[in-house]
């Protein structure tokens, strides 16, 4: 049996993690259908588990995750706003004077793909 058929178990230590990690930089650009390709996903899949049990990382706030979202595309206040109303809502929305409306949320959610669980998520106002 070759390498890139080796049994497939879950990862268990840190030290499993970290050659899980080695073995998929390795075999992460093979070709779609090959064994090398076929065992790249099931490490990710692995690894992402394993991560997910072992690093939790929280959630932005629903503000931080728009300023992300709009930073990763290169969007301005002035489009933010015209996604949620106009651009006095934008600023107040981004400045932590305005909480979001579910309209807001909605729309939100629809054109920068920000999940609703971290939309809907509480957060402070500048002045409290």
């Amino acid at each position: 049996m070759n390498d890139l058929q080796m049994q497939v178990r879950p990862i268990r230590s840190d030290a499993e993690y970290h050659r899980a990690l080695e073995e998929l930089r390795g075999i992460f650009d093979q070709p779609k259908g090959s064994l090398a390709f076929d065992r790249a996903e099931v490490l990710e899949i692995l690894i992402e588990d394993y991560e997910n049990k072992h690093f939790h990382i929280e959630a932005p706030d629903p503000i931080e995750a728009i300023k992300y979202s709009m930073e990763e595309i290169g969007m301005n206040q002035t489009e933010l706003g015209q996604i949620i109303g106009d651009k006095a809502k934008a600023s107040l929305v981004l400045n932590r004077k305005r909480k979001l409306s579910v309209s807001m949320i909605r729309r939100l959610h629809e054109h920068l793909k920000i999940p609703l669980e971290i939309l809907i998520k509480e957060y402070r106002l500048a002045n409290e």
